[in-house]
């Protein structure tokens, strides 16, 4: 089993990232940041290799403004070289990363703008996987999405947007349940329709369960079922309720 965490290394040197705000996102500003999260990124993928930590969740953050109109910079041909480098440091290191887009990435919404910003969205986080020269079994995590008054309708309009996303897109897409919207048994379905790995997070579950009775562990069993050669070995997402927290704050 290999074990991982998500985004941030709160305690390795050099390693926090920074970020700008729409009101200073010049492109000048825009390619420092990067460049310094960039830089910041090469530092976790070091640290986890030196602790032989194998999973890892790169932050969206690392490039701002990732698919705004506001970052008008060809990143991914500006910082070949860093990419390539981070790149080359996951594969050696025999590491698997994968990438969450945020809660605002809603493919299934019924607004036509905010699915082509999702799509722009999902698009910029493939490019960064694949400027990056990894494989398919590095995975974009994605929930499905709003319920709009009509959980079933919601579900459809989500697989019909999810097949007509570019194939880079596509290749990389993981899905996963939520703890408001859409449980496991759901992700599932949505899941075999289009031929794309599921994940099972436990928290999650346990604020949106399935139903009363099925173990964690068969839910567990039957993502598995969705995972293969090409999408790499089953992920599965653990973590604790922090105390005092809103519902489903991880602690």
């Amino acid at each position: 089993m290999a074990i991982g965490y998500a985004c941030i290394a709160l305690a390795v040197p050099g390693a926090a990232l920074t970020r700008c705000t729409l009101a200073t996102a010049t492109p000048g500003r825009i390619r420092a940041v990067m460049r310094h999260n960039l830089d910041a990124l090469r530092a976790m993928i070091d640290y986890n290799r030196r602790e032989e930590i194998r999973l890892f969740r790169i932050s969206s953050d690392i490039v701002p403004f990732f698919s705004h109109p506001a970052n008008p910079l060809a990143w991914w041909d500006e910082e070949t070289e860093r990419l390539a480098a981070i790149g080359a440091a996951v594969r050696d290191g025999g590491l698997r990363v994968s990438m969450h887009p945020g809660q605002y990435t809603v493919l299934n919404s019924p607004r036509a703008e905010v699915v082509e910003a999702t799509r722009r969205d999902l698009a910029a986080h493939a490019r960064f996987l694949d400027a990056l020269g990894l494989p398919d079994r590095h995975r974009i995590l994605l929930h499905l999405g709003g319920v709009y008054g009509d959980r079933r309708a919601s579900l459809d309009r989500f697989v019909e947007a999810a097949r007509s996303l570019p194939e880079a897109v596509l290749r990389r897409l993981t899905l996963e349940n939520d703890e408001r919207c859409f449980s496991i048994g759901q992700v599932l379905e949505a899941a075999r329709r289009l031929g794309l790995p599921a994940i099972f997070d436990n928290l999650h579950h346990r604020l949106l369960p399935e139903d009363g009775t099925t173990p964690e562990a068969e839910w567990i069993r039957l993502c598995r079922a969705t995972w293969g050669a090409r999408t790499g070995p089953q992920k599965v997402h653990y973590s604790q309720q922090e105390p005092g927290g809103r519902p489903g704050a991880h602690a």
